[in-house]
């Protein structure tokens, strides 16, 4: 083929402005990325050598780094899967699947985050940093055709051309700006910056890093390649781990907690986890790239075993080294693997004990903990009922107690005298949880009630019906009545009533399935409740919303009957139920209970029209 000379994608030529104007403080990280991106490489080649049968010599698989202080250039070359023609165009020229409209929000926002570069996967763009032009000559390992030569000054538009004697593997040549302190940018052509940031970012990379030193003194390893995992707590410092944890990651921050584990016997593994500080930016989106690594031997098999960890733990970062499987597992030989199984069940009772710990002797680091990964973990609650006792255990609750979030255990030992359920209330935010109507008779008699505002906490409470042998409660569902005992008084509130409740319920027929009176209200008229066994609107409409049509549900009005609306409604009834105003104001009623908890109107303007109707005689 041709030499070409292409654009890049939209949004790689905004990265890459924003790349060469150098909003990064930390230049430093440049090798890092391409060194990451080079150990990649390697374990690809070897992985398709174990599982595919691809003839490659692995004998020597390494990285090396060379300096021409005098040209200005930094190379780093491996000898690993290299790329075709094709290849090269798809992910360098483009930015495939990496949220690059948030990606660029982020980075414009963020003048300090050096994260961002590795937690996007844009790694290879960071070189524009510290660089006026880009080389790359890569072969792909397997393919007789020509190698591809791919250069670029990151002004919009990048060269592509064969490179008829390219060895297989990639090298990267960096054409290195000049030297400026005052901006951070130091020279990187120099052997002690090189050793520093290698000895920093890149010592447990199990590949060696090679300097060409091109005199007699012979080629340096830099790295120390040691599995981190194999090696004893006591032997690791904390700057390593976290080295280490940024480096599986590309997250720049330190992780919240490390967990390391062995296994001995019939089946042995090893397993170093990370418990990071911060949610992903894409922890909730469906195709983002989620489970641990996978080794079998100190072998790398996979970068992302979803089998070793349930999805509602997919922010944990980590490695799994085992010794009893085979190199060539595949995916769907892992979903049945007993073994594998085993590791997972293992894994899972680890970290939810680590997050257990946290929160009795870190109570600072367990609040960032469940702020930023909270929502997931309780979707634990769905698909995990084996572990329901251990994820409500460490779970937390926005609640009427205070501000701050509560655990169930907490509240339990708050309850009144004679409390025998633990009530919640759904809903879309705080504060309109909080202004319920439903609310009313709970916080007058003094009842903590658990305010529940992720939308997976309208599923999970139908999942889970008890905590330490106490019920669930939703308090906007069923009959609530907080006293002890009917009255005199509530029993001919009821016989005065019912006529009107009946009259209701005739004119709301299409709206609502019983009228009653409420024992949940004190200052509102009026309030819709579901029944003991019906889902909530809320859940209807996130079933809608995915789809899923299902039968409309009826819910129930109940009224206050010491409301002066609802008192004087009953005797506009009493004086002539022929009325013609009688069943506008049943359907304004109806409409201000729906509004009062932030449902949607059926027919907004027919409820304004009879509300300023309404409102005109009054003037």
């Amino acid at each position: 083929m041709t030499m070409e000379t292409l654009e890049f994608q939209a949004e790689a030529r905004q990265l890459l402005q924003l790349m060469v104007h150098s909003i990064y403080s930390n230049k430093d990280i440049f090798l890092r990325e391409l060194i990451s991106n080079a150990s990649d490489a390697l374990d690809k080649l070897r992985l398709a050598k174990l599982q595919d049968g691809l003839e490659a010599d692995t004998s020597d698989l390494h990285i090396e780094i060379e300096a021409d202080a005098e040209a200005r250039t930094l190379t780093v070359r491996d000898n690993g899967i290299g790329m075709t023609r094709e290849e090269v165009v798809e992910l360098i020229g483009t930015i495939a699947k990496s949220g690059t409209a948030e990606l660029l929000t982020k980075l414009k926002e963020a003048k300090e985050s050096p994260e961002l570069i590795g937690q996007f996967g844009v790694g290879f763009y960071s070189t524009f940093m510290v660089a006026d032009k880009v080389t790359l000559v890569t072969r792909k390992a397997g393919t007789d055709g020509h190698g591809t030569r791919w250069e670029s000054a990151g002004e919009g538009t990048y060269s592509i051309d064969d490179a008829p004697d390219a060895p297989v593997g990639t090298t990267v040549t960096l054409h290195l700006r000049p030297k400026d302190e005052e901006d951070a940018l130091y020279d990187y052509a120099e052997e002690w910056k090189i050793k520093e940031i290698v000895k920093k970012y890149s010592d447990f990379i199990s590949f060696p890093i090679r300097l060409l030193s091109g005199g007699e003194g012979g080629d340096e390893t830099l790295n120390s390649m040691k599995a981190l995992w194999a090696r004893p707590r006591s032997e690791v410092t904390d700057e390593e781990y976290h080295q280490f944890y940024r480096h599986i990651s590309h997250d720049w921050t330190d992780p919240l907690e490390v967990i390391n584990m062995k296994a001995e016997g019939t089946f042995e593994y090893e397993a170093l986890l990370f418990i990071p500080a911060r949610a992903p930016f894409d922890l909730f989106q469906r195709d983002a790239r989620r489970g641990l690594q996978l080794y079998v031997k100190r072998v790398f098999i996979m970068d992302d075993s979803k089998e070793l960890i349930p999805d509602y733990l997919r922010f944990v970062k980590g490695v799994v080294d085992a010794a009893d499987l085979s190199l060539n597992i595949s995916r769907e030989i892992l979903q049945q693997d007993r073994h594998i199984q085993m590791i997972r069940r293992r894994l899972t009772k680890k970290v939810l004990s680590t997050i257990k710990d946290m929160m009795t002797g870190s109570p600072e680091k367990y609040a960032t903990f469940w702020r930023e990964f909270g929502r997931a973990i309780k979707e634990g609650l769905l698909s995990e009922p084996d572990n329901h006792k251990p994820i409500l255990e460490i779970a937390s609750f926005g609640t009427t107690h205070g501000e701050e979030p509560t655990t169930l255990a907490a509240y339990v030992e708050r309850m009144k005298e004679g409390q025998e359920e633990i009530y919640f209330l759904t809903g879309e935010s705080r504060s309109q949880v909080e202004n319920s109507p439903h609310m009313e008779a709970f916080r007058e008699q003094g009842y903590e009630v658990l305010v529940l505002t992720d939308p997976v906490d309208e599923i999970w409470v139908d999942a889970v019906t008890e905590f330490d042998g106490r019920k669930l409660r939703s308090i906007a569902r069923g009959s609530v009545d907080l006293k002890k005992d009917a009255s005199e008084e509530d029993t001919a509130a009821e016989g005065d009533f019912a006529p009107l409740l009946t009259f209701l319920k005739e004119k709301l027929d299409d709206q609502v399935k019983e009228v009653r009176l409420s024992h949940r209200l004190t200052t509102s008229a009026a309030c819709l409740v579901s029944d003991a066994d019906d889902i909530t609107p809320a859940l209807e409409k996130m079933y809608r919303a995915m789809g899923q049509e299902g039968p409309r549900v009826k819910r129930i009005l109940e009224l206050n009957p010491a409301h002066p609306l609802v008192s004087g409604l009953r005797a506009a009834f009493e004086r002539g139920a022929d009325d013609v105003t009688l069943p506008d104001t049943a359907e304004l009623l109806y409409g201000t209970a729906l509004l009062a908890e932030g449902g949607d109107l059926e027919d907004p303007a027919r409820f304004a029209k009879l509300l300023a109707d309404r409102l005109a005689r009054t003037v």
